[in-house]
C-alpha cells in the first residue's frame, strides 16, 4: 500500500479491482471507472466468481480467481504475479459483506499501488491521510456508531460485562445447587 501518508495521487496506468463483494456493484461501477480514466485504461480483476461481470471483456482484462491460488506457495505467487503488473491503482469493495475479506486487504497490504474503497452505493474514495474523516465516518457507520444506533450500541457494549457477569454467577448457583444435591 503506497501513498497512504501523502494525498499524491499516482500518474493512471493500470487499475486492479477486487470483487469482495455483490457483483452488481461492480457491474455498476466499470461504466463510471472508465469514464474517468479513458476507456484504454487497464482494469484487471480478482475474484472469487466462475463468471466475468458485464463490462468486462476477456479479450481486454486480465481474471485472477482467488479459487486457483490454494495453498501458501500458490498464494505467493499470485501477490508475485500481480507485483509485475505494476497497477497504480486498486479498488476494494466494502460493502458489508463477508466475501474474500482477507484476500482484499493481504491484497492492499502487499501490492504497491493507491487504494481506494467502494461502499455499497458504488461511490469509493481514497484510502489516505487526506481522507481520513471520510474513512473514520465510513468505519463509525459500520461500526453501528453513527446515527440512531449509536446510542444503542453503546448501551450494548457498557452492559456486556454486567450480563456476563450476571450469567455466570447464575450458571455457577445453578451448578452448585446441583452438586449439593
Amino acid at each position: 500500500m503506497r501513498y497512504f501518508l501523502t494525498g499524491r495521487q499516482p500518474a493512471p496506468s493500470a487499475i486492479l479491482l477486487v470483487e469482495s463483494g455483490s457483483r452488481g456493484l461492480l457491474e455498476g461501477l466499470i461504466t463510471g471507472l472508465r469514464q474517468t480514466w479513458g476507456q484504454g485504461m487497464f482494469i484487471d480483476l480478482v475474484t472469487c466468481y466462475a463468471t466475468l461481470p458485464r463490462g468486462f471483456a476477456p479479450e481486454d482484462t486480465r481474471v485472477y480467481r482467488v479459487t486457483d491460488y490454494h495453498g501458501r506457495a500458490r498464494r505467493r505467487q499470485l501477490y508475485r504475479e500481480l507485483a509485475k503488473n505494476r497497477y497504480t491503482q486498486i479498488g476494494i469493495i466494502c460493502s458489508n459483506e463477508p466475501v474474500m475479506l482477507k484476500w482484499k486487504w493481504a491484497l492492499a497490504l502487499r501490492l504497491a499501488a493507491k487504494v481506494f474503497i467502494i461502499n455499497e452505493n458504488g461511490d469509493y474514495f481514497w484510502l489516505d491521510r487526506k481522507h481520513f474523516s471520510a474513512l473514520r465516518q465510513f468505519v463509525l457507520f459500520r461500526a453501528g456508531l453513527a446515527g440512531a444506533g449509536a446510542v444503542r450500541t453503546l448501551v450494548r457494549v457498557v452492559s456486556f460485562p454486567f450480563t456476563l457477569a450476571y450469567l455466570t454467577l447464575y450458571a455457577a448457583a445453578v451448578h452448585a445447587r446441583r452438586a449439593l444435591r
